[in-house]
């Protein structure tokens, strides 16, 4: 038995890493492979597993993790700032989709009311796993769409429980009264669970740590998750909302990070295996017998979704443009929804036929999120432009009550006005440089206009914007946007509008920075690349390496020939005796290269002191250090100099020993 079921799973892990390697060649998500390789592996493909309920049972555990982690990550604080998302936002899309699609499945399929409003529980479902990990992979978690998203599907998830509990209600076996008291109950156990965190857990894990064994560790926190589970269980709830809960219950304590990279890899191996388990469950024949039907039900799924998803948020005042965004992460039909089909068919909700036709249109959006995902921005941008849509953008536009500056020139714009545009605000207005900012976020923007910000609501990719901000008399304009497909029309945009205009573009990888140049981007900022120099460069000047060292690391990495929007600062080290005098006071290191003005040159010969403000305090020399060393003392290549001075002193120094003058004016002291 033991063999045939480790068998049944090498098969499943194979053929599945198989088909995910092959699709993740092809740049398509590992989602995708998953749902191929359940398709291929089940009984409607080549039926290479006899027994599929093992696997099921361990994709019921994918499940379980899954959820727990989405307890890690999202914590009670988290859960506040996105309150008014989750409540708001995600109670009306939900509210929404279950009773259009009721209305649809009753007037238009002919199904029962009842039938037909549990349809609308299965469709007001999105994936969790998969936007998540989309989210996740382009970095977009942080976006108004992607904030948006993740308030929604914290919702959704949390509807699981009150779902499952209304089946029995809705096929006619549990009575209204018996329903109430299981949401009390519900409410109560929630109550009971998180009121003990604040002690018990604490109190167990301080213990266990203290032990500092990660096994005993890595056993107490999936104990945890599944007894939680199980308790919610035993008492008449889901086991996804006890593992929800366990999550939660962890990420109010310090030990949450740890408690993610050791449930991680479990759960990424389990989630898999249940795209796996849905991917097998489909009956291939009935989706070809009845092409016609499912793609009618693919088609009104996505639409109306969609037109909800995008209600809702900007509802809540997001643009017209992210809404769409939003609303094409989400329309796509969830992971626990087959959970909830599976427990409706066995109470008689939905017939064999309509269950497969279901999961056939479920696994069909499934498999569509990733390439819609990859085009959402484009696809949002268009269908914002379409006439019946754009009028409600103007709507909105002239509800917000913004007025765009009359007249201004030789300023900056700055697009997105998040913690890179906003630090860029704060700098420009210190030091008295006329700037606008565009920002998507109507509660950012009201926010900072109440801080007197020039922040006008409004989108980089139209030229009527970018006309009412002053475009064509605009001196610098900074791209500060997670939006890859929205940056680079900016770029096309502003480029074609003002041949003169300096452009600087935010990106999130190197691979972009060429394409962005030829549009007409002067400099590109990526910030896996900035990034890394940050880290080199703090690295080399904590382990003593002379600053022209470093420098010459950094120009070699920039060989490509772009700048930053910001230069790489290194690291300051002041004095800490005197702060309170000598707080602008620095020290540097400094290697003399062959050849250099400074190579067989005194210290006399170089007057550093007169020509730039900073002290040779000490000369480093094949391991020898000669301290406070005579003006006399001729210098030669490779000896590391030890500067004191102020910060621009010891620049003007640094400039100075790599020119080719001795007396260069440009950079003698202006104070001298």
């Amino acid at each position: 038995m033991i063999v045939e079921y480790l068998q049944a799973l090498v098969i499943v892990l194979g053929i599945s890493a198989l088909i995910v390697f092959i699709l993740g060649k092809l740049r398509i998500s590992s989602v995708v492979g998953f749902l191929v390789a359940g398709i291929l592996i089940g009984p409607s493909g080549f039926d290479l597993v006899g027994n599929a309920h093992e696997i099921e049972l361990l994709a019921e555990i994918g499940v379980v993790l899954l959820m727990f982690t989405i307890g890690l990550e999202f914590s009670l604080k988290n859960l506040f700032q996105l309150k008014s998302i989750v409540l708001g936002g995600g109670a009306l899309q939900v509210t929404l989709t279950i009773a259009l699609v009721a209305l649809v499945s009753y007037f238009l399929y002919g199904q029962p009311f009842r039938g037909a409003l549990f349809h609308g529980f299965l469709v007001a479902l999105s994936s969790t796993a998969i936007v998540f990990k989309l989210l996740l992979d382009r970095a977009e978690m942080n976006s108004p769409y992607g904030r948006f998203s993740v308030g929604i599907l914290i919702f959704q998830d949390l509807c699981v429980v009150p779902f499952m509990l209304l089946i029995p209600v809705l096929a006619g076996n549990g009575g209204g009264g018996n329903i109430v008291f299981t949401i009390i109950k519900a409410f109560l156990v929630i109550a009971l669970i998180l009121f003990a965190s604040r002690w018990l857990v604490p109190f167990i894990f301080k213990h266990v740590v203290s032990m500092k064994s990660r096994e005993l560790f890595v056993i107490s926190i999936i104990t945890l998750c599944l007894g939680t589970a199980l308790l919610t269980s035993a008492l008449g709830l889901s086991l996804a909302l006890g593992a929800f809960l366990a999550g939660m219950i962890i990420s109010e304590s310090e030990y949450a990070a740890q408690a993610v990279s050791d449930v991680l890899p479990f759960k990424e191996s389990f989630t898999g295996l249940f795209f796996i388990s849905v991917g097998m469950l489909l009956d291939v024949g009935v989706l070809m017998g009845n092409a016609g039907g499912v793609s009618a039900m693919v088609l009104i799924i996505v639409l109306l979704k969609v037109a909800v998803i995008t209600f809702a948020s900007m509802t809540l005042g997001n643009s017209l443009k992210n809404s769409l965004t939003a609303g094409l992460y989400l329309f796509q039909i969830g992971e626990f929804s087959f959970i909830l089909a599976l427990e409706g068919k066995q109470q008689g909700l939905l017939t064999e036929n309509l269950y497969q036709a279901f999961l056939s249109a479920s696994i069909i959006t499934m498999i569509m999120t990733p390439f819609l995902i990859r085009g959402s921005s484009s696809i949002a941008e268009w269908m914002a432009r379409k006439t019946p849509l754009r009028f409600i953008e103007r709507k909105k536009r002239r509800a917000d009550r913004e007025r765009y500056p009359t007249s201004i020139s030789d300023h900056v714009i700055i697009v997105g006005f998040g913690l890179n545009g906003g630090n860029l605000a704060r700098v420009l207005r210190s030091m008295n440089i006329p700037y606008v900012a565009l920002e998507l976020n109507s509660r950012t923007v009201r926010a900072a206009r109440r801080k007197s910000e020039p922040i006008y609501y409004g989108d980089g990719t139209s030229v009527e914007i970018m006309h009412k901000v002053g475009i064509r008399n605009a001196s610098v304009l900074v791209v500060a946007i997670s939006d890859a497909a929205s940056t680079r029309r900016i770029v096309q945009l502003a480029r074609s509008t003002n041949p003169d205009l300096y452009i600087i573009a935010r990106t999130k990888y190197v691979a972009e920075v060429e394409g962005l140049k030829n549009l007409g981007a002067n400099d590109v900022i990526p910030e896996e690349f900035e990034t890394s120099v940050e880290i080199f460069s703090k690295v080399l000047h904590r382990m003593q390496v002379p600053v022209n060292d470093i420098r010459e690391h950094i120009d070699k990495i920039r060989q490509d020939n772009y700048l930053a929007l910001r230069a790489v600062k290194l690291p300051r080290r002041y004095l800490v005796e005197r702060e309170d005098i000598l707080k602008n006071i620095a020290i540097e290191t400094y290697r003399i290269r062959a050849g250099s003005i400074a190579d067989e040159k005194t210290l006399s010969d170089l007057d550093l002191r007169s020509k730039t403000g900073v002290t040779v305090i000490g000369i480093e020399r094949a391991g020898e250090v000669h301290r406070m060393p005579s003006a006399t003392l001729r210098l030669m290549a490779d000896d590391v100099l030890l500067f004191i001075g102020k910060r621009s002193d010891i620049d003007c120094a640094v400039d100075y020993l790599g020119s080719n003058e001795l007396e260069p004016p440009q950079l003698i002291r202006k104070d001298t």
